[in-house]
């Protein structure tokens, strides 16, 4: 038999907790454990996704290592990108949140995979596409958080030019390319200029 996925359960209201927990306990794909350290998918379920709900899903995001799927009332509108940003990886809306669905989702997440409702997926973006072009394109950056600038500059670092060698390509001084992997390293919590390149590579962003 396949390795059940471990999940626990969070929710301020006590039915709406007792109710996944009664969808979830009968399965045998899924281990229900209480101790968020020993979690694979923690679920988050919740009417609407306010400041308590964020909270949450970020102080699980921060102690553990366990994905989220939160299942929530009211998705609509800028929840869904905001339920993304606090750290979900997968999206149900509480009326779709049946047995099969939530199964569907939780494994998916304990996989790595991210989940969203299909309707919701054109909305999402959408409001992407917005703020690449209202917020990001204005000040030079990429939705990734890197200016152009310093996206081609950590490129020609993981390519394994050194500092001169990238100024004279770019047509920068020296220091130019010192600030800039500087400030990447800064922004990042990152510790040097090789931990900039593999954290960019992870992330896809170069």
């Amino acid at each position: 038999m396949a390795q059940r996925v471990r999940v626990s359960v969070h929710a301020r209201d006590p039915v709406s907790r007792a109710g996944v927990l009664a969808e979830l306990r009968p399965r045998s794909e899924i281990e229900l454990v209480e101790h968020e350290g020993e979690v694979d998918v923690a679920v988050v379920v919740a009417d609407r996704l306010d400041a308590e709900c964020e909270r949450i899903i970020r102080a699980i995001r921060r102690g553990s290592s366990a994905r989220v799927v939160a299942v929530i009332a009211d998705l609509e509108g800028p929840a869904v990108l905001a339920t993304i940003e606090a750290g979900a990886s997968g999206l149900l809306r509480r009326e779709d949140a049946d047995a099969e669905r939530l199964i569907r989702v939780i494994t998916a997440s304990a996989r790595g995979d991210g989940s969203i409702p299909p309707d919701l997926l054109g909305r999402l973006l959408n409001q992407i596409g917005r703020l690449q072009h209202h917020v990001l394109v204005p000040r030079g950056l990429t939705i990734a958080g890197l200016t152009e600038r310093e996206v081609e500059v950590l490129r020609l670092v993981a390519d394994g030019f050194d500092t001169a060698e990238i100024a004279k390509k770019l047509a920068y001084s020296e220091r130019t390319i010192k600030n800039i992997l500087h400030d990447v390293v800064s922004r990042f919590g990152l510790r040097n200029r090789t931990h900039a390149v593999a954290y960019a590579l992870r992330e896809g962003f170069i």
